[in-house]
């Protein structure tokens, strides 16, 4: 292959192709399926699948995926939480594609586990510095304008085991307290037009209606700007673990105000200070001081391919694949190192590239059985650079759990094995 390589050290169409051909006739079939092919199925033989008729069309009244694809699940970490009822389990981001992410995928995190709402008897209270203390029910709020803006979910503590070194060997469960959809619903403006919002109202509480009643404090600004009540995401109702029937987005900012099941608004003129942004979701610096009212989560990026979970079968043409978002809106560019934050390379970006939701990146590269580290560095339209894990930790200490956004290293081996590690 090495006369197909162009002379400035980047990857000619021409050898992209070849390498990508020679990958998928040895290798994919592997990944795809988690064993060899069979000879028979392969051409030029007729498949063992095309000369019977398979399942008519109301197999699966509602669609499932194949069944080669049951390893494509949200996972947990048992020993992470005392019990599963306030824990939390991980999107599989290394066997996605695209941006978006299927319903049946997306993380959870619960505090009191997942309530069986009853639609018809779920309301929406709003009161507090209000002209007009109201209540909505589902149907109520279906008839106000509808809106309808992806935007990805990510927990502050995405990560957060990683603060004092590499922990788990796993994309899914290092990165995977994230995903992104798009959400259906009302934006909380109108509401607060409906109800008549007072001139010294500074500040919203938010209250679910879960057994946890988790409850949280959000600045007028936010709520009047671009915060929403959703009752759908991907084009059908919210799942019971995503908060259904009715939950709040808050874009771009920490998942935890997210507040699902949403059963009250109230209005104030201080914040609430509540248990989850007092004790919980503050970032502990390192004179022992806690910093209170960090909402955003700012640009960060992942490989999602090679990692851990998708080591490299062969050598050769390779595509190196990820995803990055930014709280604060666009993702503008992403660069990749192979060798540990030396040398950077800018990936391609694909579209659409929309305010503050996940976008995919990707790189063709070559591996001839060299150790690589592979490091990515995601840049958003407001000029932030994802930091370093050293430049953070000379900002915040040691103590932090939450909003570690810090450039992350995956370590391939020889093998093509590929493990996490710290650099630094």
């Amino acid at each position: 292959m090495a006369d197909n390589k162009q002379t400035d050290g980047t990857i000619s169409r021409r050898s992209l192709i070849g390498g990508a051909a020679a990958i998928g006739s040895v290798g994919l079939a592997k990944t795809v399926t988690g064993a060899e092919s069979n000879p028979a199925n392969l051409p030029p033989n007729v498949s063992e699948w095309t000369p019977y008729l398979g399942s008519g069309v109301d197999a699966n009244p509602y669609g499932m995926p194949s069944p080669y694809e049951e390893h494509v699940i949200r996972r947990n970490v048992e020993w992470l939480t005392a019990s599963a009822e306030s824990s939390v389990n991980f999107t599989p981001l290394h066997e996605l594609e695209g941006f978006v992410t299927p319903n049946g995928l997306c993380f959870e995190r619960h505090h009191g586990g997942v309530p069986e709402v009853i639609p018809s008897d779920y309301r929406l209270m709003i009161n507090g510095l209000v002209d007009r203390q109201l209540i909505f029910t589902l149907d109520d709020l279906k008839r106000f304008p509808q809106t309808n803006r992806f935007y990805f979910l990510e927990c502050a503590a995405n990560g957060g085991m990683e603060w004092r070194g590499a922990q788990l060997n796993g994309c899914q469960f290092t990165f995977g307290m994230v995903h992104n959809v798009q959400y259906t619903g009302v934006l909380l403006k109108d509401l607060a037009r409906e109800v008549g919002v007072m001139p010294d109202a500074k500040w919203v509480l938010a209250e679910g209606g879960d057994s946890a009643g988790m409850n949280r404090s959000i600045p007028i600004e936010k709520v009047m700007d671009d915060c929403m009540i959703a009752w759908a995401m991907n084009g059908e109702a919210l799942r019971p673990e995503q908060g259904y029937p009715a939950r709040l987005v808050v874009p771009g900012w920490e998942g935890n105000m997210w507040v699902k099941w949403i059963r009250r608004l109230e209005f104030g003129d201080m914040p609430y200070m509540a248990r989850e942004e007092t004790s919980k979701y503050t970032d502990l610096m390192e004179d022992g001081k806690a910093r209170m009212f960090t909402w955003v989560m700012d640009a960060k990026s992942v490989v999602t391919s090679p990692s851990p979970e998708k080591p490299i079968l062969e050598k050769g043409i390779h595509q190196l694949r990820g995803l990055a978002w930014s709280g604060r809106g666009k993702i503008t560019r992403v660069d990749v190192s192979l060798d540990g934050g030396r040398n950077w390379k800018t990936t391609e970006i694909h579209g659409p590239v929309l305010d503050k939701c996940l976008t995919r990146f990707t790189m063709p590269f070559e591996w001839n059985g060299e150790e690589l580290m592979v490091q990515s560095r995601a840049m958003d339209e407001t000029g932030y650079v994802q930091p370093t894990i050293d430049a953070l930790q000379a900002e915040r200490g040691l103590n932090s759990i939450y909003h570690n956004n810090a450039i992350a290293t995956w370590l391939v081996n020889k093998d093509g094995s590929v493990d996490n590690v710290r650099l630094g």
